[in-house]
């Protein structure tokens, strides 16, 4: 069966202003190489996920990369892009695990899968128009900042467990991103990592004995999701986790707007199945004990820098995940890392999560002098950085819930009541 990508060239060389479409390749070695970049690009983050929410790291770079080989084919080869750890699972993942285990965090996971791969389904055949217009910018963007906002005890939680070694990890992670040029700037969290794993193994703070034990090849640990009809008691995390459902689809559409951007505006047809594809992925990382997963921005940048968007380059990066989660050794090795090595790295990280969401603001021009940005933006942030709680029975609704319903119903609300009365 031929291969479904056409050569670029003579295969070895890319122009000054050439670039290598999606359904292009340059020869094996280069493609190869470009391959494994995304996979150091994506790492620093993927394993970051697992380690602050106890999860085994080798199962969840196992299904990124089984979940990144299932987008490739149902984006039909079409859409470079691979699919890591979503940070805005640690929340709702870190609460239920420690209130009814990590089974039914696994089923928050797997409803979250489920959910957006129905609204994968009706944007494929609905357009995505509706998602635009209920979730305008200044909407997505607060939910999105207040997702990184409300993590910010974590990070001070592990931060003040080392605190040297939680500076020295911040200050390679700050510096990095300006003493480096091209793919080496753009890999500042996973320099930042390594330089304070080696600050903490001078310090006596990393315990090696379990990578002793670990085999080199072997499946790593999986584990199935609580069933809600035997413990209906699960059923309660819900609400902590289907918030996550509107943040993966802004950082899906927003990927795939930005690969359009640098490639070719049909890519933008493909959002239906973008979603789809990264619900089922969520859905079977759901199912065996990986972490929930979307499109990663991290990549983009090897794209940026490399000008080559060859869908081949993912497969080579996806085919190597899925090796790597098969070594419960490089599995051990990740899960040495040190609380202080992880406050550190988060202080700065979840903080560009934040960042994020504001620069959605910025990028879409939001008008801050209008009372209605004002007050969506403000309140949601609030109550997403105050970690707000609401409790109705069993069910319990955290400030990351809460603040994603209150921007998107103080929007609509005001905005309806606005045009009735003619105010706005």
């Amino acid at each position: 069966m031929a291969l479904p990508w056409t050569l670029h060239g003579d295969g070895k060389t890319v122009g000054p202003t050439d670039v290598v479409a999606p359904g292009e390749r340059l020869n094996w070695p280069i493609t190869i190489g470009i391959g494994a970049q995304h996979v150091v690009a994506m790492f620093g983050a993927t394993f970051l996920v697992p380690l602050i929410t106890g999860f085994p790291p080798s199962t969840t770079i196992l299904f990124s990369g089984i979940g990144t080989i299932l987008f490739l084919l149902i984006t039909r080869n079409k859409l470079p892009s691979y699919l890591g750890s979503s940070f805005a699972f640690i929340a709702p993942i870190t609460a239920a695990t420690a209130t009814a285990g990590m089974g039914s965090a696994l089923f928050g996971i797997l409803a979250v899968g489920l959910l957006l791969a129905v609204v994968g389904a009706v944007v494929q055949f609905t357009g995505a128009g509706w998602i635009d217009a209920l979730m305008p910018p200044v909407v997505s963007g607060a939910i999105v900042a207040l997702i990184g906002f409300n993590l910010a005890p974590v990070a001070k939680n592990n931060f003040t467990e080392a605190p040297l070694t939680a500076v020295i990890t911040l200050a390679a992670v700050i510096l990095s991103t300006v003493l480096f040029r091209g793919i080496l700037g753009r890999l500042s969290i996973f320099l930042g990592v390594i330089v304070g794993y080696v600050a903490a193994v001078i310090q006596g703070e990393v315990d090696f004995s379990a990578v002793a034990d670990a085999a080199w090849v072997g499946l790593p640990p999986l584990t199935l999701p609580t069933n809600p009809f035997e413990n209906p008691a699960v059923w309660a995390i819900l609400p902590a986790f289907l918030p996550v459902v509107l943040v993966l689809i802004a950082e899906n559409v927003g990927h795939i707007r930005g690969v359009a951007q640098m490639t070719d505006s049909s890519v933008n047809r493909l959002t239906g199945r973008a979603l789809l594809a990264d619900g089922l992925a969520t859905v079977l990382a759901g199912f065996g004990g990986g972490s929930g997963t979307t499109t990663y921005g991290e990549n983009i940048g090897v794209m940026a820098a490399t000008r080559i968007y060859s869908t081949a380059a993912y497969w080579v990066a996806g085919i190597t995940a899925v090796l790597l989660g098969l070594s419960p050794k490089i599995g051990a090795v990740i899960s040495t890392i040190p609380a202080g090595v992880l406050g550190g790295v988060t202080t700065a990280l979840y903080g560009l999560i934040g960042i994020i969401g504001v620069k959605i603001w910025l990028d879409n021009k939001v008008d801050f002098s209008k009372p209605v940005n004002q007050f969506t933006a403000a309140t949601a942030l609030i109550i997403g950085i105050a970690d707000y709680t609401f409790s109705a029975g069993t069910l319990t609704f955290n400030g990351i819930a809460l603040g994603t319903v209150a921007a998107i119903v103080i929007y609509h609300l005001m905005t309806w009541v606005a045009r009735v009365r003619r105010t706005a």
